[in-house]
C-alpha cells in the first residue's frame, strides 16, 4: 500500500469512527469501501498511535472464533485536549472537549474593552485557556490545539485578520501572534463560519449536506456549507453577508464603508439610529428600543421596522444566490424577535424569484456564546485529528 493510500485510508477510517461514535471492524468495511484486511491493518495502526480504542460491543454477543464478548472500536477520548473561543463585543467564552468532542468544561470572562491591540488580545487568551485548562487539573500546554471565532473578514487558512471590530489593526497575522503566545497550534476563523461548523457537527444542520447559517449579534454574519463543506471563497475571506450592500451612500458601518446591510440590522445600527433621532447623548440599549418599539414608540418602532426590511432584502438576496435548501438564524440576538418576525420572512418571500416551488426553511436557533466556542473547538478538532494523522505518515515504516 502507498502512502498516499494509508494517508486516505486512516482519515476515512478515523473519520467514520468519529461519525459512528462506536463500530465494529467488520461494519468500517463495508462503510468505507476498504477492504476488511487493510481495515485490520490501520485500525491496529490507530490503536498504537492512542487515537482508538476498543469498548465491548453493545449486542453482548461473543466472537464466535475466540470465545470471548465482541468489541467495537471508539474514538479514545482522552487522546487530545482541544479548547475553543469565541469573541464577542466585550466577552470571550471558552469550552474544552476530548478528541470524542465532549465537552469537559467552559468557561466565561468579560473583556476591559472591546478593542484590543492583537498581542494583547494573544495575551488575554492565553489567560484564558490556562483558566480553563485549569479547571480539569490540567495546563495551558495540555491542549493540542485552540479554535478561535472572531468577527470580521478573515483569511482561515492562513489565520490572516484583514479586519476585525475586536483588533485595533488591520491585516494582522494574528494566527501566528496567537500561537507564539500560547505555544500551540492555533486554528483561526470567521466566527459565522464556525457556528456553521457548530450547526453541522452538532446542531441543526446535521444531516444537510447543504445549508446557510445567518448569525446576528453585534453584527451580521453568514456561513455557508456546500457539499458538506465550509465555503469560505478564493481568498478565505468570502460570505460577508453584513457588508453586501442595501442601500448606496448608505449608513456607516463599522468596516468604514456605507451602505452594509449591518449598518442597518447590527446592535449597533440601532442604538445610533436611536441616538441620532432622539438627540440624546447616552447610548440606549437594544433591549430597552425593541421594548419601546412594542410598546408603540413610533421613533423606536420605526428604528426596528427598518431594520427588519433591510434584513429581509438581504435574505432574498440570499435566496436568490444560493437557492439553499435550509436557512439558520442563529445567535445571541435571536432571543428577540424583530429579526425573524413573520412580516420579515414574509418579507423575504415576496422579494425572491419566484417559481412553482416552496422556498427554501427558515428555522431559528437560539443558543449563546458557549455554543459558538464549541463550533470553534470543533473546527480545532478537526485540524488536530488531521495533524495527527499527519504525524502518524511521517512515522510510517
Amino acid at each position: 500500500m502507498s502512502v498516499n493510500q494509508r494517508e486516505i485510508g486512516r482519515r476515512k477510517l478515523l473519520t467514520e469512527i468519529r461519525r459512528q461514535q462506536r463500530v465494529p471492524r467488520i461494519d468500517l468495511s463495508e462503510l468505507t469501501g476498504i477492504s476488511r484486511a487493510t481495515v485490520t491493518t490501520i485500525t491496529a495502526e490507530l490503536l498504537r498511535e492512542g487515537l482508538i480504542e476498543e469498548v465491548s460491543s453493545d449486542s453482548g454477543e461473543k466472537d464466535s472464533k475466540r470465545g470471548r464478548p465482541k468489541v467495537d472500536l471508539k474514538i479514545r477520548g482522552a487522546a487530545r485536549l482541544i479548547a475553543g473561543a469565541k469573541i464577542s463585543n466585550k466577552t470571550v467564552s471558552l469550552v474544552l472537549l476530548d478528541f470524542e468532542g465532549t465537552q469537559l468544561a467552559d468557561h466565561e470572562a468579560d473583556l476591559e474593552t472591546a478593542v484590543l491591540p492583537a498581542a494583547e488580545m494573544a495575551q488575554v487568551l492565553a489567560g484564558l485557556v490556562e483558566t480553563l485548562a485549569q479547571k480539569i487539573g490540567m495546563s495551558r500546554q495540555d491542549v493540542a490545539g485552540f479554535g478561535l471565532g472572531i468577527a470580521g473578514v478573515v483569511d482561515a487558512p492562513r489565520g490572516f485578520v484583514h479586519w476585525s471590530p475586536s483588533l485595533t489593526s488591520r491585516n494582522v497575522q494574528f494566527g501566528d501572534v496567537l500561537e507564539r503566545v500560547l505555544g500551540i497550534p492555533v486554528f483561526l476563523d470567521n466566527d459565522a463560519n464556525l457556528v456553521a461548523m457548530a450547526e453541522k457537527s452538532f446542531g441543526l444542520g446535521q444531516g444537510h449536506n447543504d445549508f446557510i447559517v445567518v448569525t446576528i449579534e453585534s453584527g451580521v454574519g453568514m456561513g455557508i456549507v456546500i457539499n458538506d463543506e465550509i465555503y469560505r471563497g478564493t481568498r478565505g475571506c468570502g460570505a460577508e453577508f453584513g457588508h453586501t450592500k442595501v442601500q448606496l451612500e448608505g449608513a456607516l458601518c463599522r468596516c468604514g464603508q456605507r451602505g452594509c446591510l449591518e449598518a442597518y440590522a447590527a446592535d449597533y445600527a440601532l442604538t445610533r439610529e436611536a441616538m441620532l433621532a432622539s438627540g440624546e447623548a447616552a447610548e440606549r440599549q437594544v433591549e430597552d428600543i425593541l421594548r419601546a418599539a412594542k410598546e408603540g414608540d413610533e421613533m423606536a418602532a420605526s428604528i426596528v421596522s427598518r431594520a427588519g426590511r433591510m434584513f429581509a432584502m438581504g435574505l432574498a438576496n440570499i435566496v436568490n444566490i444560493f437557492d439553499p435548501e435550509l436557512i439558520i438564524l442563529a445567535g445571541e440576538q435571536m432571543q428577540a424577535s424583530h429579526l425573524y418576525a413573520e412580516d420579515v420572512i414574509a418579507g423575504m418571500r415576496k422579494l425572491i424569484v419566484q417559481v412553482d416551488k416552496a422556498p427554501p426553511e427558515v428555522v431559528v436557533h437560539k443558543w449563546g456564546n458557549l455554543m459558538w466556542a464549541r463550533g470553534a473547538a470543533a473546527y480545532a478538532l478537526e485540524n488536530v485529528s488531521e495533524n495527527a494523522l499527519l504525524g502518524m505518515a511521517d512515522n510510517a515504516a
